[in-house]
């Protein structure tokens, strides 16, 4: 069971989906762009704000909240969005992976499924205040860097660096939304 929670006392969260085994499923623009569709309908039909992110071969890392601010609604979205791409990031895995990809999602599965693509926990943790929201950003944003991925962070497809460098929103796969501290 996930000992942290998204409680009312917070709006923003920090959040971490990662694929069971660390399997490195997001290598190609195919499975990137899943989630980033995902993230874009969560956008405009759950009112999920994203405001930081980067898609990683095993992980995605999110910084987020609900459009009025409101944590239950948060709650579901982000477990709709679990949900929904979950099921078909396996499927996809099924038809454009290694079988042993497959193999590895049924093994992971509970009681309560015949497979499980993502680890059970998402690990949200609040953004309380500026400082700690820009550490997470950094800390996003440099994360391919960090495993020797690209040389600067903005050069990475799959993450808000480019807008956060630039300001510039074109070409970006996912609507980011800024805050105000």
């Amino acid at each position: 069971m996930e000992t942290y929670r998204i409680h009312d006392d917070a709006s923003v969260y920090f959040v971490t989906y990662s694929v069971v085994s660390w399997l490195p499923v997001f290598v190609s623009e195919r499975a990137c762009r899943l989630l980033t569709d995902s993230l874009a309908f969560c956008h405009g039909q759950k009112g999920l704000r994203i405001n930081a992110y980067v898609i990683m071969p095993t992980h995605l890392h999110v910084m987020v909240f609900d459009h009025e601010c409101d944590a239950a609604s948060l709650a579901k979205s982000l477990n709709d969005f679990r949900r929904y791409t979950g099921r078909i990031l396996a499927d996809d895995a099924v038809r454009n992976q290694p079988p042993v990809f497959s193999e590895v999602f049924r093994q992971a599965a509970g009681p309560d499924r015949h497979r499980r693509f993502w680890q059970p926990t998402r690990h949200p943790i609040a953004i309380r205040t500026e400082r700690f929201w820009k550490q997470k950003l950094d800390y996003i944003h440099a994360n391919p860097v960090r495993k020797g991925l690209v040389q600067y962070p903005e050069d990475w497809r799959f993450s808000s660096a480019r807008y956060y460098a630039t300001g510039n929103s074109e070409g970006n796969d996912v609507n980011i939304t800024q805050m105000m501290w």
